[in-house]
């Protein structure tokens, strides 16, 4: 994935603010979606939602399965409202909100000493069961190498050694991190 400028970054976080605020004010979408170029590439894409510091919702889409204006879009409502871990998005609370956006690159196979934390995304799957964790999770969380994978199979469902199997598949990424706050 090449590399974003400053305006491109600016429009995607502007994007996924409007379309929070659209959701959780009149519940609807964000229309039309803006015509940069940048809106349509594809690639896999996450919005995450902070209130107070504090995650209040994030949703994504791990597979390019519509371009990257409308996925935001998508996911930025889908955050706000519909993450099942949260209750649904409050007008003051959206106000408060700070936006990030992560744009995924492709998912792939992946050896455990080849991850590298801060670095990769990681997807653990096994059967009908799937998980993903972004790669600066393990670094807000402070998780070395086998707690992220142990993480990750958690949030899949699964035990959390069930990366020790043979028959569970890992998978990793890295992402362009687009945040509003001083952070980025």
């Amino acid at each position: 994935m090449q590399s974003l400028s400053e305006a491109e970054r600016r429009a995607i976080l502007d994007l996924a603010r409007r379309a929070m605020l659209e959701a959780v004010y009149h519940n609807r979408a964000v229309e039309p979606i803006p015509q940069q170029a940048v809106f349509e590439r594809r690639c896999g894409v996450f919005v995450t939602l902070h209130v107070r510091e504090k995650l209040h919702g994030c949703i994504g889409m791990i597979e390019p399965r519509a371009n990257l204006g409308e996925a935001i879009i998508k996911c930025a409502i889908s955050a706000a409202l519909e993450d099942p871990r949260f209750s649904r998005m409050q007008p003051e609370e959206a106000e408060e909100a700070k936006v990030e956006v992560s744009l995924l690159s492709p998912v792939e196979s992946i050896a455990v000493e080849e991850i590298e934390i801060g670095k990769h995304g990681l997807v653990v799957e096994s059967g009908l069961k799937r998980g993903l964790l972004l790669p600066q999770v393990a670094v807000e969380h402070h998780l070395v190498r086998e707690a992220f994978l142990r993480e990750t199979c958690h949030k899949a469902g699964l035990a959390g050694d069930a990366w020790k199997d043979p028959q569970t598949k890992i998978y990793g990424f890295t992402c362009e991190v687009i945040r509003e706050d001083p952070r980025n």
